[in-house]
């Protein structure tokens, strides 16, 4: 088991990670070091290699070079043992829908070999904790897409694993089943190693403790969500909608400023150290009326545009 500079040990370790299918190379090259308890994710658009990476820590899918660890048990050599301690909820929602709920979870709890009492115990809690305590007797195909993807991670979670892999958990599902998903998954927080991919930006922004950004089958980048943000620019930039902005007092303030750029309804100032007050006062005794003003910050779509010249979105 190997140990990150602070003591943690490291729950998911993978070397030169690849897999090629064809000529087409899906995951090329990854080195990554999750540490126990963390909460981490792969971002990217759809195609650049999480759903393969996932596949591949979870002994579904053979690298075709490199290899990895999870808690210190080698997916090449020793994939029974890494299966025993891992569990996934994958992209493709794996749930017998003509079963409800309850048997749903006893099925998984009983093919991962746990003894009845303990499914019967951990059932209550998991459905419970997913919202779907009061419809567990209901059949899952009655259940809406958001409820379905609830009772997938409760699934996963019936085995107790110790590090959970959430492959696009919320993919396709409205905002509001998407952000009672995001409750349920910062609830294990620090409680179970989390390796979740996403390509929603807010997502792996509202839940990652650290964030690797993919494209292409490559890590682009790699640091905390504000890590990401701040490595992009040390400059702040404030928006300010304002009318009456003649010529003379935008060049005025680009004396001021590094760079002032007018926009559709106002001005955007960009500068290391911004000050409110100090904007305002230029622009009221020239006559100009502020509508409203506002800090821009990076985000991670600048972040990914940065890097690789096209929007996550794509």
């Amino acid at each position: 088991m190997s140990y990150g500079t602070n003591g943690n040990r490291f729950a998911i370790q993978t070397f030169s990670l690849s897999r090629k299918f064809g000529d087409l190379v899906a995951v090329d090259g990854i080195d990554l070091s999750i540490k126990e308890g963390e909460l981490f994710s792969l971002l990217g658009p759809n195609g650049a290699g999480k759903t393969t990476a996932i596949k591949m820590l979870c002994c579904l899918l053979r690298p075709s070079s490199g290899t990895a660890t999870i808690m210190g048990r080698d997916i090449h050599e020793d994939p029974m043992a890494v299966k025993q301690i891992i569990d996934v909820s994958p992209q493709e929602t794996a749930i017998a829908e003509h079963l409800n709920a309850w048997e749903n979870l006893s099925l998984i709890g009983g093919i991962r070999g746990v003894a009845k009492e303990e499914v019967k115990k951990r059932s209550e809690e998991l459905l419970e904790m997913v919202g779907l305590a009061k419809r567990a007797k209901e059949q899952v195909r009655k259940f809406s897409g958001g409820m379905k993807r609830r009772l997938s991670i409760a699934m996963a979670l019936v085995s107790d694993p110790q590090v959970l892999f959430l492959d696009e958990p919320t993919l396709g599902l409205d905002p509001q089943s998407r952000r009672g998903i995001w409750e349920h998954i910062a609830e294990l927080k620090g409680k179970k190693t989390i390796l979740l991919t996403t390509h929603y930006l807010e997502e792996a922004d509202a839940l990652a403790d650290r964030i690797a950004i993919m494209d292409e089958g490559k890590i682009a980048a790699l640091g905390t969500p504000q890590e990401l943000k701040n490595s992009i620019s040390d400059m702040q930039v404030m928006v300010v909608k304002a009318k009456n902005l003649p010529p003379d007092v935008i060049e005025g303030l680009k004396e001021i400023y590094p760079e002032v750029k007018p926009t559709e309804d106002g001005i955007e100032i960009k500068a290391k150290e911004l000050s409110f007050y100090e904007i305002v006062d230029y622009l009221r005794p020239r006559g100009v009326a502020i509508q409203s003003t506002s800090l821009k910050q990076p985000t991670l779509d600048d972040v990914f545009l940065h890097l690789t010249g096209k929007e996550l979105r794509e």
